[in-house]
């Protein structure tokens, strides 16, 4: 009798704890985008433009990602000031930097990882890189990319998208007249699909522009979404951190429509 009460008493209490944990963890996640979103406005606030999606150099043939520009605003200039944006990223001068991962990049319900290695893009795109591949270069993670817009980044011209982070553009925030509290700008990405970083990539890596931005068509969470869409490890819901400094969590049932309208900036 004593076994089967203590076994109703866990069966009871056991989901209670985990959902406890997740929503502790939710908001942990919200606060990172905060913290991101405010960075990014002070950002704005000093170059009048928000950060370049991603900066790329076609001679040594790497690009460094939007979230290296807010660094110092994250009080991480002690990150910021090891990179060197003059080299090639994955020049031996910037090891160092490439193995690390701050927490406010890190979302608490996703395992961590806190590094992945970059492979080339596949010639034939129907068929995965071998296992055996030597890989580009070790990146540092992130579970948070800008968003380019609906089209996917690794598909489309970089300077063209139609959110906020694009390739080789920066965009000033009254661009978006659709209202910032109307836009968001910043969502979540698991490694789940496709490990992220918010460092830069390799241009000849597999789905290279698509590691520090991404892109909205289906929804958050969807099984039959791009690798390069956004999810989360949250149940049933993603957060985005919104042009205005906001967060909140999109439904993985928003309407495909509405979804799409909130990553274009007009």
């Amino acid at each position: 009798m004593t076994t089967g009460i203590i076994g109703l008493l866990a069966g009871v209490l056991l989901p209670a704890v985990q959902n406890a944990r997740e929503t502790a963890r939710q908001i942990h996640c919200k606060n990172n985008l905060r913290q991101i979103g405010l960075a990014i406005h002070n950002y704005h606030d000093a170059q009048r433009s928000l950060p370049i999606g991603y900066r790329s150099d076609l001679a040594r043939e790497t690009a460094f990602g939007w979230a290296v520009a807010i660094l110092p605003h994250l009080d991480e200039s002690s990150i910021s000031v090891c990179i060197n944006t003059n080299i090639s990223l994955i020049s031996p001068d910037n090891d160092g930097v490439r193995d690390l991962s701050p927490d406010v990049f890190l979302c608490p319900s996703d395992p961590k990882l806190i590094t992945f290695e970059l492979f080339p893009e596949p010639a034939n795109q129907l068929v995965p890189a071998p296992n055996s591949a030597n890989p580009l270069t070790t990146l540092p993670s992130t579970n948070y990319v800008g968003i380019f817009g609906n089209g996917d980044a690794d598909e489309t011209p970089g300077a063209i998208g139609e959110g906020t982070f694009l390739g080789e553009r920066s965009i000033r925030l009254r661009e978006l007249t659709r209202g910032l509290s109307n836009v968001f700008i910043v969502g979540e990405r698991t490694a789940r699909k496709l490990p992220s970083t918010w460092i830069g990539t390799v241009l000849d890596g597999e789905d290279a522009p698509g590691r520090v931005i991404g892109h909205c068509w289906i929804g958050p969470n969807r099984k039959d979404a791009d690798e390069c869409e956004l999810d989360s490890r949250h149940p049933g819901c993603a957060n985005f951190l919104w042009a205005d400094g906001h967060v909140k969590a999109i439904a993985d049932s928003i309407d495909t429509t509405l979804y799409r309208n909130l990553a274009k900036r007009q």
